[in-house]
């Protein structure tokens, strides 16, 4: 099947498949692009870019300097925002050199245009300030027919990056880059003008509840890294007394106690072969150690003896560690087990501790291990062999561990519990807005939903853009 016939299908698809029409929004018409069909609702147009383009043009290669101009390249542009932290510089001199349409003005759609991943990613440009394009961007500006805004996210909907990637790309998987001739022919709607205000600001304000969602995001993520150093360090209690060791700085009614004492039992993970047919036990391999959780995502199972799963199988409050990696970042993660329903058991790039619960809870080690106090103590006893970085049972059993009173544990790994349950519940909250986004797309850009009657404010940054 060709590509403009796969087009055709995508196209179709989301014409038969959408959201239910609004029985106050207008029949959709047909608008004919060669091989390509547009549907509209019929007060709305479609017209090729190349109509109603003032101008388009990709930017530039400069020869980067550590200063001067401002030059915008690939990693500035990104669906969430622009990143002008990613900037480089084009020499002052040179720059007096290149053409004025090499510099964006306000209210340019400012396009990647090179490379799997990145090329189709779009912004409206924001202010006046003078920066130059390079040469993997594309300048798009129109006439005033259509709002910068809407167009960006016309080009970011499933649609838009369907039209874009098999009419205008040019080149193979990894080397592909935007066809400027292409770009003449690409369809867009062309809803009236004050509908395409409402719907951009519609999406304009759900984009910024994200955009402030992974701000508070960030925040909180600098309060629990904070909240770590300290509570390691100063305890959560008032202290009055430290003691200084070769491991740091700590209360003195913290004991300082090597790991081996702590530790009632160590086990390495099976090396038999496991499989994806569910023939034998589930077991925990690398990927299933995310961020100080097991997860049972992609589980494998491994076909063991009785004395093998006796062995091997997991109990709550068992904590696992990654023993080798290529990444050396990796190695020394871990996570609690805190499944007793099934039997559960380990890969052999991973190892069980079983600590003495009378002494330290599972949970403050898992904490402490993955702090930067711990991953600091730890880094001592990683060794590397063959382009791999390894951890041996043996190595982690002489290090040592600082312990709290049980009840100063319990407090410490609450205290970054609450923290992180933040972060969670902040997490979803951007990711229900994101799934928010995408269905609002969905219904606005193909007029499945119209705006026209409805009483929405129309946000200064749309308005003041076209």
């Amino acid at each position: 099947m060709s590509e403009q016939a796969n087009v055709n299908e995508h196209v179709d698809e989301e014409n038969e498949h959408g959201q239910p029409i609004d029985e106050d929004s207008d029949e959709l018409d047909q608008e004919d692009f060669g091989p390509f069909t547009l549907s509209t609702p019929g007060d709305w147009t479609a017209k090729r870019l190349g109509d109603i383009k003032r101008l388009i043009t990709r930017g530039k290669q400069p020869t980067y300097a550590d200063e001067g101009v401002p030059v915008i390249n690939q990693e500035c542009i990104y669906w969430d925002g622009w990143h002008f932290e990613n900037l480089r510089y084009l020499d002052q001199g040179v720059a007096e050199d290149w053409k004025d349409k090499y510099f964006p003005q306000k209210g340019d759609v400012i396009l990647n245009s090179t490379g799997q991943g990145t090329l189709g990613r779009a912004q409206v440009y924001p202010d006046g300030e003078r920066r130059a394009i390079d040469s993997h961007v594309t300048l798009l500006r129109t006439d005033d027919k259509l709002s910068p805004h809407f167009h960006r996210y016309f080009l970011e909907s499933h649609l838009g990056q369907a039209l874009l990637y098999s009419m205008c790309v040019n080149g193979s998987t990894g080397q592909i880059e935007l066809s400027k001739t292409r770009l003449d022919l690409l369809p867009v709607p062309l809803p009236p003008l004050e509908e395409q205000r409402k719907i951009a600001s519609v999406l304009y304000t759900v984009d910024r509840a994200i955009q402030k969602t992974d701000e508070i995001i960030e925040q909180l993520n600098c309060v629990k890294t904070g909240v770590v150093q300290t509570v390691f360090r100063r305890g959560t209690k008032s202290h009055d007394t430290f003691q200084t060791t070769g491991s740091g700085e700590y209360p003195d009614q913290w004991n300082l106690v090597k790991f081996e004492n702590l530790i009632e039992d160590t086990r390495y993970g099976t090396d038999n072969k496991s499989n994806t047919d569910k023939d034998g036990y589930p077991t925990f391999r690398i990927p299933n150690i995310v961020e100080k959780r097991i997860t049972t995502d992609d589980l494998k199972h491994t076909p063991l003896t009785d004395d093998e799963l006796e062995r091997l199988r997991l109990k709550e409050g068992d904590i696992l560690v990654i023993r080798t990696n290529g990444n050396p970042n990796y190695v020394g993660r871990c996570a609690t087990f805190s499944n007793k329903e099934e039997p559960f058991v380990f890969a052999s790039y991973l190892f069980r501790l079983r600590v003495d619960e009378s002494r330290v809870r599972p949970a403050f080690i898992r904490e402490f291990l993955n702090s930067q106090r711990g991953r600091s103590e730890m880094s001592g006893w990683v060794r590397s062999s063959a382009g791999n970085y390894n951890l041996s049972v043996g190595a982690i059993e002489r290090f040592n561990v600082p312990v709290p009173p049980l009840d100063e544990q319990d407090k410490i790994v609450e205290r970054i519990n609450d923290v992180e349950r933040s972060i969670r519940v902040n997490e979803r909250d951007r990711d229900r807005l994101q799934r928010l986004k995408q269905g609002l797309m969905q219904d606005l850009l193909s007029g499945e939903v119209r705006t026209h009657d409805t009483d929405i404010e129309i946000v200064d940054e749309v308005l003041q853009h076209g």
